[in-house]
């Protein structure tokens, strides 16, 4: 059977590696990074040493992209959208939600949510909105 993921992809102006380093020591894994001139897709030396395509992988199976947009592609940062981590895992969870508020801000903290889980909302220190949710195991 063919699989389908969703991935997030961030991106960046001129912070991508600092990112994605700061996202591996959140949440562990393997990151790979491949800049404009390595990717051969660098047409201005401004570009040459940022960040094409990063991709992190995980132990708990997420995977994240990212890259640097070049110049004279408009970069916007924007709030309209979130990153969600979610499970029963409360201890990978909640250090992920710690980790991540570190030099970032907290909209909500991690408590119970009316749903019963408990429930926290962060901005990290690059500007990427963190929601994290974690319910108990499935009986």
């Amino acid at each position: 059977m063919a699989s389908v993921q969703l991935n997030p992809y961030l991106m960046f102006q001129d912070r991508a590696r600092e990112a994605m380093d700061f996202y591996r020591e959140v949440f562990g894994g393997e990151l790979t990074m491949q800049t404009y001139a390595e990717g051969g897709m660098s047409a201005d030396p401004s570009n040459d040493e940022r960040i094409m395509h990063a991709q992190l992988v995980t132990p708990h199976g997420l995977i994240l992209m990212a890259s640097d947009v070049p110049d004279g592609v408009p970069y916007e940062p924007g709030s309209a959208i979130s990153i969600s981590l979610s499970g029963d895992d409360g201890s990978a969870l909640g250090g992920f939600y710690d980790a991540l508020v570190d030099g970032g801000t907290v909209i909500q903290p991690l408590t119970e949510a009316p749903w019963g889980d408990t429930f926290g909302v962060c901005v990290d220190r690059f500007g990427t909105s963190w929601m994290v949710n974690i319910g108990s195991a499935p009986t």
